[in-house]
């Protein structure tokens, strides 16, 4: 025998005796193709009698009629946030909650400043400018009534001169009256010029200090405060880069904010509400007004009574859509706190006389709607009629009362089986 032979045979063995496992292994295996039995698959007995809708959630406590808190239009793309209270903490009203960066604004401020008192130069400027130019008018006029009274009576002397000097007086008389005329007219135009020339400047001074009013008014608006009593929610931040579905975090010192972006809210601590994530299959049996029944966590033994305020809309994957819905709480106690946990059951509808089930044992395919009622050789599927539905009861037509039905498909359960089976002879083999 070869050498080579020598090396392959004991892997041939090898291989040989695996294969003959695992035939064993199989052989001996129960069949796949058998129903489970009924101990492995969750069951509950039909059930007939007056059955309670209702509607169960936990939620969050929160303060009502919220005050939101957000950054101010100052022309700013950006703001950084330079101090914000702690999330929950308690504040007055006038308390100072938010403090956004004024350096920009205080720059344009002093730059606006600056800008009014060289404004005010030049006005006070071009008025004495103006003044100056009207007292050396009105001695120019002066002087032109002077010389015009001088030919006027030269002119009375005319009767004793020859021809010529008579002419030549009545010139001079002509020539002073126009140019008392021609200075009163152009008196008027350089009063006229001065003023709009002064109103110019005072034009460009209203404007600085339209300029400075509004740098004021931003640098006040930039401190957010709390308008009446209440605590601090801080806004979650929706100011980045983050991807769907992360969980956005809060503000806090040294984000920047975009004009108009919510920073924070005051809820007041007198009137209280709770939020709920609810199951989409609950939407139709929920209207706003509905009596509600409140729970918290942190206070064992106390029932608060609460009505639902508000309906949101059904949003979410395709394999977990839910809505928010927002419940007031009526006579709420002092030891209520923000973020507190609590559930809530909202009774709907009141059945008399009805056949009702899990809502887990009710399956639902190619149209048709069925449940898995037991018998002696394993779950047959059996079609009922669906009356009426929730996230944790169905009320079905068409069996009767104390049949078992199963709470999970068979077949899967079927199919969990043989990937047990597989696995277990896998594990068999590599031992």
């Amino acid at each position: 025998m070869s050498r080579k032979w020598v090396i392959l045979l004991p892997t041939l063995v090898v291989i040989t005796g695996a294969i003959g496992g695992l035939y064993r292994i199989l052989a001996n295996a129960p069949s796949s193709s058998a129903p489970p039995s009924a101990s492995t698959v969750p069951m509950k007995a039909i059930k007939r009698g007056d059955l309670k809708l209702t509607v169960t959630a936990r939620g969050e406590l929160q303060g009502g009629n919220p005050e939101m808190l957000t950054a101010p239009m100052t022309g700013e793309n950006q703001m950084t946030i330079m101090f914000l209270r702690t999330p929950g903490e308690v504040v007055k009203a006038g308390d100072v909650v938010v403090q956004l960066d004024t350096t920009e604004q205080g720059y344009r401020l002093k730059e606006a400043e600056a800008d009014v008192a060289e404004a005010d130069q030049q006005v006070a400027q071009a008025t004495a400018a103006s003044q100056a130019k009207e007292e050396e008018d009105r001695y120019a006029v002066l002087q032109a009534k002077a010389e015009l009274r001088l030919a006027e009576l030269d002119v009375r002397r005319n009767e004793l001169l020859s021809t010529i000097v008579a002419r030549q007086n009545e010139l001079a008389l002509k020539s002073a009256q126009d140019r008392l005329e021609q200075i009163q007219q152009d008196m008027a135009n350089r009063k006229a010029t001065s003023q709009a020339g002064i109103v110019i400047q005072e034009a460009a001074r209203n404007k600085a200090r339209v300029k400075a009013e509004v740098a004021r008014k931003n640098i006040e608006m930039m401190t957010l405060r709390a308008k009446s009593d209440g605590y601090v929610g801080v806004q979650a931040n929706t100011n980045g880069n983050f991807m769907w579905g992360m969980t956005l975090p809060l503000l806090h010192v040294g984000d920047t904010v975009r004009p108009g972006m919510a920073v924070a809210q005051i809820p007041d601590l007198k009137n209280w509400e709770m939020t709920a994530r609810i199951g989409e299959l609950d939407r139709g049996h929920l209207a706003v007004g509905q009596t509600a029944e409140i729970t918290v966590i942190a206070l064992p033994g106390k029932t608060f009574v609460g009505r639902v305020k508000e309906l949101g809309v059904v949003a979410g994957p395709p394999w977990e859509r839910r809505f928010d819905c927002k419940i007031t709480i009526e006579k709420p106690s002092p030891e209520l706190r923000p973020g507190m946990s609590a559930n809530i059951v909202v009774t709907t509808e009141v059945l008399k006389n009805v056949l009702w089930a899990p809502a887990p044992a009710l399956f639902e395919s190619d149209g048709r709607t069925f449940v898995y009622v037991r018998n002696a050789e394993g779950f047959l599927p059996q079609d009922v009629k669906l009356v009426r539905r929730s996230e944790s009861q169905v009320v079905i037509e068409g069996l009767p009362e104390g049949r078992m039905v199963a709470l999970a498909s068979p077949d899967q359960m079927t199919n969990k089986k043989k990937a047990g089976d597989a696995g277990g002879a896998m594990k068999a083999i590599s031992k």
